[in-house]
């Protein structure tokens, strides 16, 4: 399990990226011992709105195969809005590794960030899940117009999501062994 942090189209931000090195060391550890499944190779990428919405498209087309320029520009289109209000993603990739992109725009306080990350490094384990990677990409190929999912799947799809953020919710308060004022 390797992890890495680093930042995409921030200048200046060293002091953050380094409380962010340190969050996260502590935070893989918190949740790797409390979540059940197995703990990938995780990539944390602090970026702002724009970086987290052209990095989150980029990842996805990667984990759905060959999409076309229009359901691509739907995506970004998609991605843009839902980032204006993301605090972060956690995205799988074909290899395995999970990347986790974190908007530091969304995040006043040191304590906000523990939160976040906990969160996402929860649905990280969640991917490590059988049939999890494989029921988001089915869902991501339909998005894309690629191959359709029966409604069944779709419905199955979206009480499965529904659970697995109750649970990332649910474990947030992991946070507070990171920053001791998260939970508060």
């Amino acid at each position: 399990m390797k992890t890495t942090v680093s930042t995409h189209k921030l200048p200046g931000y060293g002091a953050t990226l380094r409380t962010a090195k340190r969050l996260t060391d502590q935070a893989v550890r918190v949740v790797g011992r409390s979540v059940p499944g197995r703990m990938p190779n995780i990539e944390v990428t602090l970026t702002n709105a724009r970086g987290m919405a052209e990095l989150a498209v980029t990842a996805e087309v990667e984990l759905a195969g060959q999409v076309d320029k229009r359901a691509r520009a739907r995506a970004e289109r998609t991605a843009k809005r839902l980032a204006r209000e993301a605090a972060a993603r956690a995205i799988p990739r074909p290899d395995g590794s999970v990347l986790v992109l974190v908007n530091v725009d969304q995040h006043a306080n040191e304590a906000e960030f523990a939160i976040t990350l906990v969160h996402e490094l929860v649905h990280a384990m969640q991917f490590s899940r059988k049939d999890v990677v494989e029921r988001l990409t089915r869902d991501l190929r339909d998005a894309f117009g690629i191959e359709r999912q029966t409604r069944r799947q779709a419905r199955e799809h979206l009480h499965l999501l529904q659970q697995e953020e109750r649970e990332a919710y649910g474990r947030e308060y992991l946070a507070n062994q990171l920053v001791p004022a998260a939970a508060a």
